[in-house]
């Protein structure tokens, strides 16, 4: 059976939760994602964070992302699957958290994030269907 790591997206880049949310937007764009791990200066996971997080609950406000940090827009649970989960994991947790992206962990490291389309690429259609139909309601 596959598992995260065999679809996953690797070398996952993180931006640091002091780093501005210029510098992430730019991270992004350079690596042309929608979507950055946020790492602490401990190099662990904090949270993620989008494109559409900086835009809707930073500019939108009136926030100022040159001096708004990446590490502020992470709030709650860190949703992650492990390395080594397999793809039936993958799809029960975001359709559980109903999250497009989905960091993966081996110990205590970030390898990878598994992305919609990195199932759409892997998994049978009408899974991928299923998933889809759950994250967008």
């Amino acid at each position: 059976m596959t598992n995260a790591r065999e679809i996953m997206s690797s070398n996952a880049e993180c931006v640091g939760e002091n780093e501005t949310l210029v510098d992430a937007a730019r991270k992004m764009r350079d690596l042309d994602v929608g979507a950055l791990p946020v790492c602490g200066q401990d190099n662990r996971l904090k949270g993620m964070v989008t494109d559409r997080d900086i835009v809707v609950k930073v500019i939108a406000e009136g926030g100022d992302p040159a001096s708004t940090t990446a590490g502020t827009l992470c709030e709650g649970q860190i949703v992650t699957i492990g390395a080594d989960d397999p793809i039936e994991e993958v799809l029960r947790t975001m359709k559980q958290y109903k999250v497009r992206r989905l960091p993966v962990i081996d110990g205590h490291d970030l390898v990878g994030v598994v992305s919609q389309a990195d199932v759409a690429k892997n998994v049978p259609q009408e899974k991928v269907g299923e998933l889809l139909k759950t994250i967008s309601s």
